[in-house]
């Protein structure tokens, strides 16, 4: 597994991820194939530029999933991290390497001080990764998305202390 920056070519794999209906389940549904290809030229440009970090894990020279480390909203208060990683994927311990190999990133760049993950309550997996990683829970609270309200945990890590090792 390793991790690459998205491209604008990376539209198929975006399009498998964000508009399917059970991969979109937690984060309030699918989208649409024309907002998708939109997203995956923005992102390709955000990370080219430095912007934020959006990566693809990539598996045998196939894309497997993205993970992602990018501002907030509000002003860039909130430096946060979201994955996903493809259902022919799953279940190998792809996005807990993926997540720690960009806070390994975003540690050694010095990209933030504090990441934020806001994985849905109902999603077992993210939040293990969450909890496997060091992270600490704040608690729950409703975080809008994709035009949806969520119900989410509110997780953080402190990426300037040095005991805030990532497990392996």
């Amino acid at each position: 597994m390793f991790l690459r920056d998205v491209l604008a070519t990376d539209v198929e794999a975006y399009q498998r991820m964000r508009c399917d209906p059970a991969m979109m389940a937690e984060l309030g549904g699918p989208l649409p194939a024309a907002h998708v290809a939109r997203q995956v030229r923005r992102d390709a440009r955000l990370a080219a530029d430095g912007v934020a970090l959006i990566k693809m894990i990539v598996v045998d020279e196939t894309v497997a999933g993205t993970v992602t480390l990018w501002r907030g909203p509000d002003d860039g208060a909130v430096t946060e991290i979201g994955w996903m990683v493809l259902p022919e994927f799953q279940g190998r311990g792809l996005a807990k390497q993926g997540v720690r190999a960009l806070l390994d990133q975003a540690r050694t760049g010095r990209r933030a001080d504090t990441v934020h993950a806001f994985p849905a309550v109902g999603n077992g997996p993210s939040n293990a990764i969450c909890r496997a990683l060091g992270f600490t829970l704040l608690g729950e609270e409703d975080v809008e998305f994709n035009d949806q309200v969520i119900r989410t945990r509110h997780w953080t890590l402190d990426l300037t202390r040095p005991e805030t090792g990532l497990p392996r």
